[in-house]
């Protein structure tokens, strides 16, 4: 297993395991991955946390990687497990970064774990869907047809659900190697297929995609089915700062999530992104950016 790697064993017997990287004696952020993802979702110059002043954990979500699976979970369930991540490596008071499908998650633990944490950063999130949220019509315009497709697969059940993610998978596993800047469907904009072009994204998601599934898709049929529920939480509960970015041309949350989320969260420092997409145009100067911002907030 990698330099970093650990486990901890939660109160009803699952193992959640995860990545301590970056500068052991900086700052603590815990990351959680989009929908799939898993430990490995980082930049693989760990040195970039590391200037940035932080001590950088990733964590693999209920079923993911090696983390055991826990079905029928919501959303708001992500704050117990990153609790127990936080108490395994001795953190007392942190911050949390998510982005995408780990959007939702980190803002449950902003609505959850208040009295632990700093700031969070909710990067390229989705918004919930139907009551408190947006319509279905909302929650999907502007959304590429190989994404959208995912809330049409969760709506008719776990078993259609899990063959296409599984059909999902094998694709990732095949278009790393060959087009990795279609992993993100054809409408994807340029932004975010220069991203997946980049040979630093190429890397990490040879390491990541294999990794996501190595015990098969139920982190990700769980997400998309906690994703497209009830969330378990209400985002008025939050209380404590988060930086909420997104760009206007995402094709994978749509501007209107972003937009729901800015103007749901109370304490929310936004940042919108004029033709930006679901991942930055210059992504270590985000990490860096979003990292020294969960240090210190606007200092």
């Amino acid at each position: 297993m990698e330099p970093g790697f650990g486990s901890v064993v939660t109160s009803d017997g699952r193992t959640v395991a995860f990545l301590d990287g970056g500068d052991p004696s900086g700052y603590p952020v815990i990351g959680l991955h989009g929908t799939p993802g898993c430990r490995l979702s980082r930049w693989p110059d760990d040195s970039v946390y590391a200037g940035a002043g932080v001590r950088y954990i990733t964590t693999d979500r209920a079923g993911y990687g090696r983390s055991s699976r826990h079905r029928r979970r919501v959303v708001a369930d992500e704050a117990a497990d990153v609790s127990a991540v936080a108490d395994a490596v001795g953190l007392d008071r942190f911050s949390l970064v998510g982005g995408s499908g780990g959007g939702p998650h980190a803002l449950a633990c902003a609505a959850l774990l208040g009295d632990r944490l700093d700031r969070v950063a909710c990067q390229s999130s989705l918004a919930p869907l139907g009551v408190g949220g947006l319509s279905r019509e909302e929650w999907l315009t502007g959304m590429g047809a190989e994404i959208a497709a995912e809330l049409a697969w969760a709506e008719a059940g776990e078993n259609v659900l899990t063959a296409e993610m599984t059909r999902a998978q094998r694709l990732m596993e095949e278009l790393i190697e060959v087009d990795p800047g279609a992993m993100l469907g054809q409408d994807a904009n340029d932004i975010d297929v220069g991203f997946l072009e980049r040979p630093e994204t190429i890397e990490a998601f040879r390491r990541i995609i294999p990794e996501q599934a190595i015990h098969g898709v139920g982190g990700s049929v769980d997400d998309m089915l906690a994703l497209v529920g009830p969330w378990g939480f209400t985002l008025t509960d939050i209380r404590v700062p988060v930086l909420i970015t997104f760009g206007d041309a995402d094709t994978s949350c749509p501007v209107a999530h972003g937009r729901f989320l800015a103007g749901s969260v109370r304490l929310a420092t936004v940042v919108e992104t004029s033709g930006g997409g679901h991942f930055a145009a210059h992504p270590t100067q985000d990490i860096l950016q979003t990292h020294r911002w969960l240090v210190a907030g606007g200092d």
